[in-house]
């Protein structure tokens, strides 16, 4: 048994610089973090004593012979690409819920590489991870993805993340005195709005859109560096974070009509009516997880006034994914 765990992240600015189709001609970059909320990958190797191959657990259960015939096109696309022969049992449990702007996605695929790898006798690097998860989700499955998700998955920390034209990328860990940083995490509210989306339709709608939006995605990007100024000058109120992410928010908003909607913004008010400074919706749009900026004297009138909705706590997750249970085993099979 092999199990991988691999973090979700919260992304603060500079989010639609992260698609290949902008940063390719213009660059991009990202600030955020990942977050001790977890994706876990089981997995084994499944003794030839069954009618099915292979065994795949998740929202569903699949019991197939073939690679081809798996439906869940992330365990396709990665035992595909790794050519397993043998046959082989993965079992995925999170600890929020998917489709719900959290990166949860990526997060699946760089702790499955993480796991099949070293069922290999592979340590994987940082590097490797975030590299072959973007190449999986990007050009085997096709999918309408950014590449910051899988770069926190597999790297964990609170980063600055910089894609370049050619295709390459570097993470730069903000470092921040233990107080700025704790003032920073005990200001920020994660809730959930109770909506689920699929990512990749909205953020297809987002990248037809691009080159309509040049100036709100320039926005967006230069924002990162406006954060960064704030977080390290000690002498600047921490609260103009919030204000940024209410600019922030009010730019991604305009990328495409699917990013919000009538329920979003009556929660995204109400939290400010309530003393929230700024948030956002986090991912792509259209549901899931919001993040708003609340002072500490503030976050009990919020909770109270947000009553209906779950209320997630989180720190930052510092190491990436890694594996927690390495007890490999094999099966031979005819």
């Amino acid at each position: 048994m092999i199990i991988s765990r691999t973090p979700y992240r919260v992304s603060l600015f500079g989010g639609g610089t992260d698609y290949p189709k902008w940063f390719r001609q213009h660059g991009g970059a990202v600030l955020g973090f990942a977050i001790n909320k977890y994706c876990y990958i089981s997995l084994r190797s499944l003794p030839p004593f069954f009618e099915h191959r292979h065994r795949i657990v998740y929202s569903r259960i699949e019991l197939v012979e073939a690679i081809e015939e798996i439906q869940h096109p992330s365990v396709r696309a990665v035992l595909g690409e790794m050519q397993i022969s043998q046959g082989i049992e993965i079992q995925h449990q999170g600890d929020l819920p998917a489709r719900s702007g959290l990166g949860s996605s990526s997060s699946f695929t760089v702790g499955l590489l993480n796991a099949l790898w070293a069922q290999n006798g592979r340590m994987a690097t940082k590097a490797a991870l975030a590299t072959e998860a973007i190449r999986i989700e990007q050009e085997v499955i096709r999918e309408n993805v950014g590449s910051q998700d899988q770069i926190w998955a597999a790297y964990g920390g609170m980063n600055r993340i910089e894609f370049n034209p050619d295709g390459s990328f570097a993470v730069h860990p903000v470092v921040l005195p233990q107080g700025r940083r704790r003032a920073l995490m005990e200001s920020l509210m994660l809730v959930f709005s109770g909506f689920s989306r699929f990512a990749d339709r909205l953020a297809a709608q987002q990248i037809a859109n691009m080159d309509q939006r040049e100036a709100h995605l320039h926005a967006l990007r230069g924002l990162v560096d406006d954060a960064l100024a704030i977080l390290q000058d000690p002498a600047r109120p921490i609260a103009e974070i919030g204000e940024l992410l209410h600019h922030s928010w009010m730019l991604k908003r305009d990328l495409a009509d699917s990013i919000t909607s009538p329920s979003i913004d009556a929660i995204y008010q109400t939290a400010r009516d309530a003393g929230a400074i700024g948030g956002k919706l986090l991912g792509a749009g259209g549901g899931g997880f919001m993040l708003f900026f609340v002072p500490p004297e503030r976050q009990a009138a919020v909770r109270e006034r947000l009553r209906d909705l779950i209320h997630v706590g989180f720190d930052i997750d510092p190491v990436g994914s890694r594996i927690v249970v390495y007890e490999p085993d094999d099966f031979e099979h005819p």
